[in-house]
């Protein structure tokens, strides 16, 4: 299965993953095996959006796929596979997010976010992690993931109107953090925003 990079599924090979989807729903490990293989950078990408530590990356992911195999049998619709697994995985990540809160001690600095390849411009990267989570999940995963709209409110178990209204304001943020920084640059053009 070809798989671009970004981990963006091709039309046909959203036909391939559903495939693989109902043949690991029958049981076929070799199925679910590849599936997750197709899709772990974009899965890891997004817990890193949304964790920031590599070793709760690591968790995340490990006990999506754990639950992930355990459940796929009863996957309704093998075609919106790559959505069930990203709710899968955000569940997880929240999961671990509350538990690193119970356990941080009053007065610990929270660990520096490392560059990651997703992202080419630091500032760019400071200013997506700087957005409160709701926000940052929708641009994580509509611009990074390459998701469609409908697609990533799904996966947030919201409506399309309200991912719309995130993005929105994600940009007006990013915009406005970023404009005093990139005016001036010959790489970033500056417009209004409308």
């Amino acid at each position: 299965m070809a798989i671009k990079s970004s981990g963006s599924v091709r039309s046909s090979d959203k036909m391939e993953l559903a495939k693989l989807a109902w043949s690991a729903r029958q049981g076929n490990t070799e199925a679910f095996l590849e599936l997750i293989e197709g899709l772990k950078g974009a899965l890891y990408r997004t817990a890193r959006a949304i964790l920031k530590k590599d070793e709760d990356c690591a968790d995340a992911l490990q006990e999506t796929i754990v639950k992930a195999y355990k459940a796929i049998s009863s996957l309704r619709e093998p075609a919106h596979v790559k959505t069930w697994l990203y709710r899968i995985l955000i569940n997880e990540c929240t999961t671990i997010l509350q538990k690193r809160l119970r356990e941080s001690l009053p007065g610990t600095l929270p660990e520096p976010v490392v560059d990651s390849p997703v992202f080419q411009d630091l500032e760019l990267k400071e200013a997506i992690d700087r957005l409160e989570e709701p926000l940052r999940l929708v641009v994580v995963l509509v611009y990074l993931e390459d998701l469609k709209i409908a697609d990533a409110a799904a996966i947030l178990g919201i409506s399309e109107g309200a991912a719309k209204m995130r993005l929105k304001r994600s940009k007006a943020q990013l915009r406005n953090w970023l404009e005093s920084t990139w005016e001036g640059r010959g790489n970033h053009e500056v417009r209004p925003y409308r």
